[in-house]
């Protein structure tokens, strides 16, 4: 394996280990939800709260310009640390609803400084095909996110809480691996000091405008439907009583499938064009959207779980291609901040979509609420198809 080989190996290890703290909670939610005796609908909430700890890092990250200003491992490192740390809050006796909110939110707080900073370090070693390296490293977030899923239904008689610590342990290591493994870039270029206007010079490209609001539009569905896949499954199990199924196992498995699709997306930009594959990816889970209320009513369910697979694939194939744009228009001193300030926003988004559906969802079993999902591909299909 050649140098470069080696760093993109390193980095896409890291962000794995990582990001596997963004869903420890909802990979233990049942756990959660007893040993605290937590109403149902915490899951819309604590999921909420991570994506709410996320944005305001964003913001605050992008404000600061801290990834042009400063060492993207070592913030990767300290945001690592910051993160596992917290993440072991929800294994604390006595916990209630509002310190499990408070924890999540601060995980999701330092996730700020992991996942875009990630993208940071890789477009600052990658300039040629980052397309590529940049699937690699959304796939490793994908099967990382999916994690706790694997883990929980891997345990046997593994105490929930142990899972928990496992995810702090894992997240700890792939920290240690950026800071000891991957230097600054060749095509890093420093900020000098904070930049405030730094934040309104981002969008004034029409390239990643157009970029960041076909982002926007896939970040209404994705996480959504991440929190909900379990949820979906219960509800086929529902509907069809004689059907049994293994809702930890199917949930990792229908999220980290994305994992694959994100390097296979990479590898077929470079063959046509990242718009055109993006834009792709994203009309194809937009017609998942608008079928998923009639794929519920299949009594195949070999057919169903191939079709939230599928589904797995292509509502996250599109992510790093849209970043890839974003990163490519950026102005070079101002790249990280730029994939920072679109992650935000991005992710402000999710919050709002997660919270309709867990609102929708509270009051009624029907499954037309989610082709909810489609109004953010819709809108971003559209923003794309008018930038030419």
């Amino acid at each position: 394996m050649n140098r470069s080989g080696f760093i993109l190996a390193i980095i896409v290890v890291a962000q794995f280990c990582c990001t596997s703290l963004w869903f420890a909670g909802n990979g233990v939610m049942a756990d959660l939800i007893n040993s605290y005796g937590l109403r149902e609908g915490a899951l819309g909430s604590l999921t909420s709260a991570v994506q709410l700890g996320f944005i305001t890092g964003t913001f605050l990250f992008a404000a600061l310009t801290i990834a042009d200003r400063f060492s993207p491992s070592r913030v990767f490192l300290c945001c690592a640390l910051a993160g596992a740390a917290l993440n072991l809050g929800m294994t604390a006796e006595g916990n209630t609803l509002g310190s499990l909110l408070l924890v999540r939110f601060g995980t999701g707080f330092f996730l700020a400084g992991i996942y875009p900073v990630g993208m940071k370090i890789a477009s600052d070693h990658f300039k040629e095909g980052l397309g590529k390296s940049l699937g690699f490293l959304v796939g490793a977030l994908v099967v990382g996110t999916a994690l706790p899923h694997l883990l929980k239904n891997s345990a046997g008689a593994m105490h929930w809480k142990s899972v928990i610590q496992l995810v702090s342990a894992i997240a700890t290591v792939g920290g240690l691996l950026m800071v000891t493994f991957v230097p600054d870039g060749p095509y890093r270029k420093a900020g000098v000091a904070a930049d405030f206007s730094a934040f309104f010079r981002v969008f004034r490209k029409k390239e990643l405008r157009s970029s960041a609001f076909g982002y926007f539009g896939h970040m209404w569905e994705l996480y959504t439907f991440w929190a909900f896949v379990p949820v979906m499954l219960s509800a086929y199990l529902k509907a069809h009583p004689p059907a049994t199924l293994n809702i930890p196992l199917w949930s990792f498995l229908i999220i980290a499938t994305g994992g694959g699709a994100c390097v296979a997306g990479g590898f077929l930009s470079q063959r046509f064009g990242v718009k055109r594959t993006a834009t792709t990816a994203l009309f194809l889970s937009c017609t998942c959207c608008l079928l998923a209320p009639f794929l519920f009513q299949v009594e195949q369910q070999s057919f169903f779980l191939a079709f939230l697979l599928f589904w797995g694939m292509v509502v996250i194939a599109d992510s790093p291609l849209f970043s890839t744009l974003v990163a490519q228009s950026a102005d070079p001193e101002i790249k990280g901040t730029a994939l920072t300030i679109v992650n935000g926003i991005g992710f402000s988004i999710t919050i709002i979509s997660i919270q309709l559906l867990a609102a929708v969802t509270s009051f009624t079993d029907a499954k037309g609420v989610y082709a909810l999902l489609a109004i953010g591909p819709i809108l971003g299909l559209l923003s794309l198809r008018r930038s030419g």
